[in-house]
């Protein structure tokens, strides 16, 4: 492919689909616009887009395919603004947010003009945000679900695929209410359940302080989304609201089934319950990328000495291998703790493992 690449919103996403289109197609020219001039500048000189867009309307009348890379609600408003510009007629225009439905409803100002819209989002992400944060391999096997409005032809839709192919992502073609189901139950729920068991420990926190305390390993890690960003996930709730209106009395209903095996102390059921959900989940795939960003965790066994931590971190340096997040688990004096290491892709964490074990003897295990 060869034309003009324009990407509203220049953030991990926007930034990281620049560089698989850079890589891809190395004949294009991608323009770049943020509401942050620093971001804009930044973007410029790490080499992530070609050239900067002073504006909206000067990066989207010559483009032959716009990105439109910003939360959902902004996402509407640059489609309504869009739809009053003279744009090449057969330029492309996709979004990458984690609603479809309202989206592709509002799409319909830019088909009723003849201009192609096609609802995108690449489910991955990373703990890091930003411009600076992008990287070509972002999205490797992830899903990349694709929500084109009825009206679209099936060569249009090929076509986007061609220019999002450096992404070396599963695209899926499914329909927007199917998506926002989808994402609904996978990712926008579990934000959701995350949140409340903070908000829940945070109030025993008012009564007992080790809660704070004892509230790191399992609690932090099983709630760790819920440091997303507070806008966007108010954004998206909002668009999804028909969906998880009723994936949340679906919750409650099951939360009810919960108490009523915990106060009738039935306990076969409570059994079955637990081991059905076992099943489930030791069944989900675990060499694929889904909703919600994964980190692929490695654990080494070390003795309790100074130093240790570095000395292990130094073997990964040596070999270039970066790591996510790093957290000692457990350890005693004259013991050995566990020290949890996480990596963004499965491949970093196979070389991590080699790694140490060619440097020590330490035992590691991967979670």
């Amino acid at each position: 492919m060869n034309g003009r690449v324009f990407i509203i919103g220049l953030g991990l996403i926007g930034g990281s689909l620049a560089l698989c289109i850079k890589k891809e197609h190395p004949e294009s020219t991608i323009f770049g616009y943020d509401i942050s001039r620093d971001n804009l500048k930044l973007a410029k000189m790490l080499g992530v887009i070609d050239e900067i867009a002073s504006t909206i309307e000067a990066g989207a009348q010559t483009a032959d395919l716009i990105i439109i890379s910003t939360p959902v609600k902004e996402t509407e408003k640059i489609i309504d603004l869009l739809s009053t510009l003279a744009l090449e007629q057969h330029v492309l225009i996709t979004d990458v947010g984690s609603t479809k439905s309202v989206v592709t409803n509002k799409s319909q100002v830019l088909l009723d003009k003849g201009i192609t819209f096609i609802g995108g989002h690449p489910m991955a992400g990373s703990h890091k945000s930003g411009v600076s944060a992008s990287k070509v391999i972002l999205f490797e096997n992830a899903f990349y679900l694709l929500t084109p409005h009825e009206r679209i032809k099936e060569q249009v839709v090929q076509e986007l695929l061609k220019w999002l192919q450096g992404t070396n992502a599963k695209f899926l073609i499914i329909s927007p209410e199917e998506h926002d189901l989808l994402a609904g139950a996978i990712s926008h729920m579990p934000h959701i359940v995350a949140a409340s068991l903070v908000h829940q420990a945070d109030h025993i926190s008012e009564r007992h302080e080790l809660v704070t305390r004892l509230a790191a390993g399992g609690f932090r890690d099983i709630t760790r989304i819920a440091s997303s960003s507070p806008s966007m996930w108010r954004d998206i709730l909002i668009h999804n609201k028909n969906v998880l209106i009723l994936l949340m009395n679906d919750w409650k209903q099951e939360m009810d089934k919960v108490l009523s095996l915990i106060e009738h102390e039935r306990a076969e059921e409570l059994y079955d319950y637990f081991s059905r959900a076992k099943k489930v989940r030791d069944g989900l795939p675990q060499d694929q990328k889904g909703a919600i960003p994964a980190f692929y965790d490695l654990f080494v066994d070390v003795p309790d000495y100074p130093g240790v931590i570095s000395e292990i971190t130094g073997y990964l340096a040596k070999e270039n291998i970066s790591i996510t997040n790093i957290r000692i688990m457990e350890t005693r004096e004259e013991i050995f703790g566990i020290l949890a290491i996480s990596f963004q892709t499965e491949a970093d964490r196979i070389r991590a493992q080699k790694c140490i074990a060619s440097y020590s003897n330490y035992d590691t295990t991967i979670g």
